[in-house]
């Protein structure tokens, strides 16, 4: 996910509407790049916060505290995944929400702004797993990842036999099938490989039988950095999927919004698969 500027981030969306539908520019996609531009503001003056790598407590607080929280469920870790050119400061909503309903056992990870390929990512996100289940004494994660975050994930679940230790991935805006946003970002390696037909999305798209994640992604109608839209959807044989399309919001509020936290919350509860229903997630 790019922090750098507000205008590229959403010079697709009006490049799509122009000329001929400039004029008819919705109330909701105004609100929505207010609301982007607000809320990267906002990241820029919490980037900082994130760069110090998180640190465990030794056990969870105890009761009485005095913090509100419902009572805590047993469940997996919630590991925390975030996008391109970012850091974990970008889930401290996400994060206090979660808490705030009993998932006690909440981590966000790093990982270096110099990456330059998903697949050494992935091992990497791996290797942290594995030392969050030591830790922790649970067998598997569940793994919420923005952007770039979610594709890192899905890649160590699919490919690298993750599954075993990824109950439910969530992924919030990730382009699973490549997008073609911003071609002059091409220089960077990484994003090369979030391109359509890359050998990244190309690996993803071979057969993965028997891989026990189950995958829900939420895609946005008004993200300006999936080209096309739908590349946030995952459709695999193979997979177990879901796809939440949410209306009325961009690419930096996925992970902020309230209405998708609660959705992701539902997300990461869901107990049986087969339970679930398919629908769209309206938050303007």
């Amino acid at each position: 996910m790019k922090v750098t500027g507000v205008l590229p981030l959403f010079f697709p969306s009006c490049r799509r509407l122009w000329p001929d539908r400039l004029a008819g520019l919705s109330g909701t996609l105004l609100r929505a790049t207010a609301l982007e531009a607000a809320i990267l503001a906002g990241h820029l003056l919490l980037y900082p916060t994130g760069l110090i790598r998180e640190r465990h407590p030794a056990a969870l607080p105890a009761p009485g505290d005095g913090t509100a929280r419902l009572p805590v469920r047993p469940a997996p870790p919630v590991v925390l995944l975030h996008g391109f050119i970012d850091n974990r400061s970008v889930f401290v909503l996400l994060r206090r929400a979660l808490a705030q309903h009993g998932r006690q056992r909440v981590e966000s990870l790093n990982y270096s702004p110099l990456t330059c390929d998903i697949r050494t990512a992935a091992e990497l996100l791996g290797r942290h797993i594995e030392e969050i289940c030591a830790r922790t004494g649970s067998a598997r994660v569940d793994i919420v990842g923005h952007s770039l975050g979610g594709l890192i994930a899905r890649y160590y679940a699919q490919c690298l036999g993750g599954d075993q230790r990824v109950r439910t991935l969530v992924t919030l805006g990730t382009p699973h099938s490549g997008t073609r946003v911003a071609p002059l970002a091409d220089a960077h390696p990484i994003v090369r490989q979030m391109r359509p037909g890359s050998a990244v999305i190309e690996e993803l798209a071979r057969p993965a039988p028997g891989c026990r994640t189950r995958f829900v992604s939420f895609w946005s109608d008004l993200d300006s950095l999936m080209d096309p839209l739908e590349t946030a959807c995952l459709e695999h044989p193979d997979l177990d999927t879901l796809n939440i399309r949410v209306s009325g919001i961009g690419h930096l509020a996925l992970p902020v919004h309230p209405a998708v936290a609660a959705a992701i919350r539902e997300a990461l509860d869901a107990p049986h698969p087969g339970d679930r229903t398919t629908g769209g997630l309206t938050v303007a």
